[in-house]
Parts: C-alpha cells; structure tokens; sequence
C-alpha cells in the first residue's frame, strides 16, 4: 500500500550549488548526503514537513542522471512513494500491468530499500518505491 510522497527527487549538475538555491528557498538545511554506488549517484536531502526534496548529482558519465541532464532534461527527475511492503506492492504492481525497471527492490540513500517503476507505463514519469530498511 502506498502511505504517501516520499520524496521528490531532482536532477542537478553540482550538489553544492544547487544546496545553496534551495536551502535559501526551503529556509532548511540539507540533513543528509550520500553517494549511492549502485546508482552512481550523489544525494542531498532536505526535510520540508512530512516529505522531503531529493537532490540528485552523477559520479559517472554513464550513469542515469548523467544520461537524464545530458539529454537536456535538468530539474524534475522523479516522485517516490513510502510503501508498507515494497516486495508485495512490486508483485501487486507488475499483476496490474505495470513495467518494473527494478524487479526486487535493492538498497537506495536515507536508509530506504528502493525499486523504480518504468516511465512508459506512468504517464511518462519516473516512479520510485520507498520502504524504510528494517533493522
């Protein structure tokens, strides 16, 4: 079951700068970064409320990031979703036709077990699950 929006995540070339921008815009500071290796990816995130913005820099050329800003598409990268159980919502997900990038979940930044849903079956935007990592 799907709780809520977890995070919206957007693609930046430089972390750092992009931090300045929206720490100033939010009035919050970045409370935790991260690279994700299996991504090839830098994090920062800000908490606002209950949700949080995602920031998103490549630490390879050939990551997706990197392909995504290359492409001309800086900004706006994905929604993601908090879920109870990220194992039953993919195989609940998949049962209603929907075309996994991911077919097991595997581990992401903040502490969340992550799966991503294919755009062409989304209305052409990135979708992620989220479940927090149970000790």
């Amino acid at each position: 079951m799907i709780n809520k929006i977890e995070h919206v995540g957007i693609a930046v070339q430089n972390i750092e700068a992009s931090l300045k921008v929206f720490e100033t815009l939010l009035g919050t500071n970045c409370y935790k970064q991260e690279i994700v290796e299996s991504e090839n990816v830098k994090t920062a995130f800000l908490q606002i409320g209950d949700s949080k913005i995602e920031l998103l820099e490549a630490t390879d050329p050939n990551s997706p990031i990197a392909k995504f800003l290359e492409a001309g598409k800086k900004g706006f990268h994905h929604i993601a979703f908090d879920v109870d159980d990220i194992d039953a919502e993919l195989i609940r997900l998949k049962k209603e036709g929907f075309n996994l990038i991911h077919q097991e979940a595997k581990p992401g930044a903040d502490n969340k077990r992550i799966a991503f849903l294919h755009p062409k079956s989304t209305e052409g935007i990135l979708i992620e699950l989220c479940q927090e990592k149970r000790s």
